[in-house]
């Protein structure tokens, strides 16, 4: 049973989040902490500029909203929404606040994940923790 749970979500039409979900109302402990995380990536200032003024923050408000709707349904679970690389923030806020299960949702992969890796591949080869790939 685990302590510090953190579910990486992606919302990404071909992810499934119930799997993760469900893992991890099935692994916590009773007084465990569930983080679900978001991340936002970077968009380039040269196409910033090409978006309205408001874009970004509804966007975050809504992700944020979603992610709220998500953890209602698990105990002591939170949404968080950050920005950055995908792979590396998770490591980063892995590492920051030192879960002790990273559970992450999977697709099929590709011929493009073969030549440039998955961020469920990259999280599993570098975090210090345990990391469960759902598919």
């Amino acid at each position: 049973m685990y302590h510090n749970i953190l579910v990486p979500i992606s919302f990404d039409a071909e992810r499934d989040t119930s799997g993760p979900l469900k893992l991890a109302k099935l692994l916590a402990t009773p007084d465990a902490k569930v983080t679900l995380l978001h991340v936002v990536e970077h968009i380039p200032d040269y196409a910033i500029s090409y978006m309205p003024a408001e874009y970004l923050t509804e966007a975050r408000r809504a992700i944020q909203d979603e992610l709220n709707i998500l953890a209602a349904k698990l105990p002591n679970a939170k949404g968080v929404v950050v920005e950055g690389h995908s792979g590396r923030t998770i490591l980063d806020w892995a590492e920051t606040n030192k879960p002790d299960l990273i559970i992450m949702a999977s697709h099929r992969p590709g011929m493009q994940d073969l030549l440039l890796g998955s961020t469920a591949t990259h999280v599993v080869r570098h975090a210090s923790c345990a990391v469960h790939v759902v598919r």
